[in-house]
């Protein structure tokens, strides 16, 4: 081996149009993503809380299991970038998040 040069990439697209499988489809899988997220969040803490107030003879622990999951949901999809608004970039097509344009220093 002499050198170091990398293998050639078998990807089909161009740099400009490879974009993050999230975002694909216009956003679509984004927001399956998050609507999963705090569904699936209201159930499972729901359930938890039903299953409390079941053992400690209380009415008000499933309620609030579901602001909980709700809650929960909208977190872990806003750490995992998927709230933000991610539009295209007019200037190199590629999609940005706002304020990650990181220029020169």
């Amino acid at each position: 081996m002499q050198g170091s040069t990398p293998a050639p990439d078998n990807d089909p697209a161009p740099p400009s149009e490879q974009v993050d499988a999230r975002f694909s489809n216009g956003g679509y899988n984004a927001g399956m993503a998050v609507f999963s997220y705090i569904i699936g969040g209201i159930l499972v803490w729901s359930l938890i809380g039903w299953g409390l107030d079941n053992l400690l003879d209380t009415r008000w622990l499933v309620l609030a299991g579901a602001f909980l999951g709700a809650a929960g949901g909208f977190y872990l999809s806003h750490m995992h970038n998927l709230t933000r608004d991610h539009t295209p970039n007019p200037r190199s097509g590629l999609r940005t998040t706002p304020g990650a344009e990181v220029g020169p220093e």
